[in-house]
């Protein structure tokens, strides 16, 4: 294999599809207990953490440093591998800069090697779907540079839609003001949100209800899907229901599609909260 393939635990990957790619660690502060989450899905127990948000819990965030970049790419580097990492979106995390930051030092001190920091402009599965995509070229042997190009061109391509349950989660990290959330909260308006081309998270469009809000992703679904992509990824925060129906939707418009359906990990969580619900696939366009 040309280069090593790594995300980070905001990819949101079942160990079943992250076998060829290294996952790094994410920090966070429950109540200022400090937590890893080694990116291990499967093992994470999402209905205590958003119960824990549900009854008040204060969760905090911080990017991936250089440092542990440094710390995790040296081992391949000094070897001769090739390193291609697929971020957060660098409009909501420091987490790109700081990668870059670590790439460019490490290429001064190792000039034959080559790391490419991709920018998935997204979080969750939104990056998650990217770095499956980079692991997928790994294993046809594409050259590291040939698959940087690739990636980086399939950016937009990478469709993530979401809606959330609280505007209030939204609010407390400064994504929606307090009087849009306050006034969301009594009318019952849910948004559909999506990363757009810059990696903020914006609005698309503002429905009343729950029901209406998952028939506003699947409408993205319909929209933006391109044919012979049949991989469709949904996260939820803990409402495993509506995650099923969204699901049902989903086959409703494309049968064939092949769905992995996972708690939405941690580390983004805290900003969307308990019943986000997002739907992540391959489209034309976001």
């Amino acid at each position: 294999m040309s280069f090593t393939v790594f995300a980070d635990g905001c990819a949101n990957l079942p160990q079943s599809k992250a076998k060829e790619i290294v996952i790094l660690p994410c920090d966070y502060l429950v109540n200022d207990t400090s937590v890893t989450y080694s990116g291990d899905i499967d093992n994470f127990d999402g209905h205590t953490y958003y119960d824990s948000l549900r009854a008040g819990a204060n969760i905090k965030t911080s990017l991936l440093n250089t440092q542990l970049f440094l710390n995790h790419f040296t081992p391949y580097v000094s070897k001769g591998k090739d390193i291609i990492y697929i971020s957060m979106s660098s409009g909501i995390s420091g987490t790109y800069n700081a990668a870059i930051a670590a790439a460019n030092e490490l290429m001064e001190e190792y000039p034959d090697c080559f790391i490419h920091i991709v920018d998935s402009h997204g979080c969750g599965f939104g990056n998650g779907i990217l770095a499956l995509k980079a692991a997928q070229l790994n294993a046809e042997d594409v050259d590291s540079r040939e698959a940087a190009k690739i990636l980086d061109e399939a950016v937009p391509h990478a469709c993530q839609y979401f809606t959330v349950d609280d505007l209030n989660f939204l609010k407390r990290t400064g994504r929606v003001s307090g009087v849009t959330a306050n006034i969301g909260t009594i009318l019952n308006i849910k948004p559909i949100l999506f990363g757009d081309s810059t990696g903020h998270i914006i609005s698309c469009n503002k429905v009343r209800g729950r029901k209406n809000a998952i028939n506003g992703l699947i409408a993205k679904y319909s929209e933006k899907r391109m044919e012979n992509e049949n991989d469709v990824f949904i996260s939820h925060g803990d409402c495993l229901e509506d995650a099923n129906a969204l699901a049902e939707l989903v086959k409703g418009v494309n049968p064939d599609a092949n769905i992995t359906i996972c708690m939405h990990e941690p580390f983004s969580g805290s900003h969307v909260g308990p019943g986000m619900l997002g739907l992540f696939f391959w489209g034309i366009e976001r």
